[in-house]
């Protein structure tokens, strides 16, 4: 079975609701997606591209943005100046990423990751922002397969590389830190300077 750009983002959008949101199963599906290239949208000068590049109506890449990978960017979307996509990435409409490294993710409507971040192997909801300097970790030290806990019950995910799903609606301060395997819930405000070690349910305030 052909597995679409559609397929995906709904998926993504489906696991948000999802009480045991397997996300590292989407994440695999990713790395199969096909990607044609179609650009609707402006891209700025001092941009190198290496891969085939989906731009949507309406958005933009600036000057300094370096592409190595399948790209999709739905429309109303500022990429850069200055972000680093790898892999295959998925982009839905509306969102906002600058001075950024997103490597192998899916990241949903209306979502900011602004400045000098980190997001690899995962998923953000829709109208996440995260703080300057925001990281999500994706590979264990002793390079075992990443774990992860959901309420209460352990997964393998039989993935070496996974980041993190953080659902719909949640914010981070400046220099928070995201472990790998970490489900972080609806609607949360993570504080600056934290450090999320565990997966953690929907409208918490999470202070360290």
């Amino acid at each position: 079975m052909k597995i679409t750009i559609e397929s995906i983002l709904e998926e993504a959008k489906k696991l948000i609701d999802d009480p045991e949101p397997k996300f590292w199963e989407l994440i695999n599906k990713l790395e199969k997606v096909e990607i044609k290239t179609e650009l609707l949208g402006e891209i700025e000068d001092n941009v190198v591209i290496k891969g085939d590049l989906y731009l949507g109506k309406n958005s933009v890449i600036k000057s300094g943005t370096r592409i190595e990978g399948n790209v999709y960017i739905g429309e109303n979307c500022t990429i850069g100046p200055n972000a680093y996509f790898r892999g295959n990435v998925i982009i839905a409409n509306n969102c906002k990423i600058s001075y950024s490294e997103i490597k192998n993710s899916i990241i949903l409507s209306h979502t900011n990751v602004p400045h000098f971040s980190y997001v690899g192997d995962s998923i953000l909801g829709e109208d996440v922002n995260l703080g300057a300097g925001t990281k999500i970790a994706n590979l264990r030290l002793d390079e075992k397969n990443i774990q992860v806990e959901i309420c209460g019950k352990k997964f393998d995910s039989n993935r070496r590389k996974l980041g993190a799903l953080i659902k719909s609606g949640t914010k981070t301060g400046i220099n928070v830190s995201i472990n790998c395997g970490v489900v972080i819930g609806k609607n949360c405000f993570i504080y600056p300077g934290a450090f999320v070690k565990e997966s953690i349910a929907d409208n918490t305030i999470f202070t360290r």
